[in-house]
């Protein structure tokens, strides 16, 4: 059984191996809000079971999250050597310094596994092997007895890495083998091994499990599930971000700002039970959206507090470089202390849905007047 590269990479950082920040997008819209979350530059990645996915375009990077949702776009959907792109892996960007190759596989003539180690990181290997054979290290191990972590570190002198970096390297290449050996692999490998700032990262990562094996590993099939988003967030073809506490909110909402002559640009759903730093990553995501002139948020306050929605609207406000127009509805649960931050941050609100979907229609139309 093959991983996709972000389900090896859970498995890798569990035993040990360094990982870059990442998470799992399957919509552009997706891709935007995880950028908007890290607030770096990011490598937008397509998941394929394939190899030479950067040769062939598969591999992006975006310096904002608009650029994110732009190259997101791209690449869902798009097909790599015959591999449709269903899912992208939004990881920080790395200030790499050099690149290694790490693998481990079964060499089934000798019968036993093989290392195989370069300083020539970041190119596949078979393009190595016709190259520059020599530069690939070959290190058969034992099946029937421990690989200790000197014989690692032997491996990466014999590559002939600069001294200072043969505890680092030695340490990956032991606690790769024992992802090799603990998950009955046919392969696990690093390309490239990525030395950086804070160490050596696994800045790709490849695992490829015996299926005869898998009832073993039980556990590991749950790194096959992603963790759900904190919203529903959908972009539309309108300038006017329409937010609200639950599906149906929104949807009136979106109802109240056609009917007031303007058209939504999104509809968030943040939840009945969002939180002060829900409602800022919300705000924050639907600022980065291109489109957005205006910011409708609709809140009728139950389990969700209008003190803290008020909180959150500050802090994101305060967050961005960006003007901001923005219009709340604001009412219930603690409704008068979360207008009175309102008030004080100088943010105008309404307790009317419809008069404040009337004021974020008025107001987009004088910006674009």
């Amino acid at each position: 059984m093959k991983f996709y590269e972000n389900n090896a990479k859970k498995i890798f950082k569990k035993e040990g191996i360094q990982i870059l920040d990442g998470e799992v997008a399957y919509s552009p819209q997706e891709a935007m809000a995880i950028t908007t979350e890290f607030g770096v530059p990011v490598a937008i990645k397509s998941q394929v079971l394939t190899g030479g996915r950067g040769k062939a375009g598969g591999i992006k990077f975006a310096d904002t999250p608009g650029e994110a949702f732009q190259e997101a776009t791209e690449l869902l959907g798009s097909k790599i050597k015959d591999e449709t792109v269903n899912h992208l892996l939004i990881e920080k960007k790395a200030d790499i310094i050099k690149e290694f190759f790490l693998s481990i596989t079964i060499d089934r003539a000798n019968k036993r596994p093989i290392i195989m180690v370069s300083a020539e990181g970041g190119m596949e290997i078979e393009e190595l092997a016709k190259t520059n054979p020599e530069k690939i290290i070959k290190y058969h191990v034992d099946p029937l007895r421990e690989f200790f972590p000197f014989e690692a570190r032997e491996i990466a002198i014999k590559m002939g890495v600069d001294s200072k970096y043969i505890q680092g390297i030695g340490n990956v290449i032991w606690e790769l083998y024992q992802v090799f050996d603990k998950y009955d692999a046919h392969t696990a490998e690093i390309n490239p091994l990525a030395l950086t700032p804070e160490g050596f990262i696994a800045a790709d990562a490849k695992l490829e499990i015996e299926n005869d094996a898998l009832f073993r590993h039980k556990d590991i099939m749950e790194e096959l599930n992603f963790q759900k988003k904190e919203f529903a967030f959908v972009t539309l073809e309108g300038d006017i971000a329409v937010l609200g506490n639950g599906a149906g909110l929104t949807l009136t909402g979106m109802d109240m700002i056609k009917l007031a002559g303007g058209e939504p640009a999104t509809f968030l759903d943040i939840g009945g039970g969002s939180s002060e730093s829900t409602i800022k990553k919300a705000l924050s995501l639907v600022l980065t959206y291109p489109p957005v002139k205006v910011v409708f948020l609709n809140v009728l306050g139950g389990i969700t507090r209008a003190d803290d929605v008020a909180k959150g609207v500050v802090d994101a406000i305060k967050a961005t470089n960006k003007e901001v127009h923005i219009v709340i509805r604001l009412t219930g649960t603690n409704e008068k202390e979360g207008q009175k931050i309102l008030d004080d941050a100088g943010i105008p609100y309404e307790t009317s849905m419809e008069k404040a979907a009337k004021k974020a229609v008025e107001i987009c139309n004088s910006l674009k007047n």
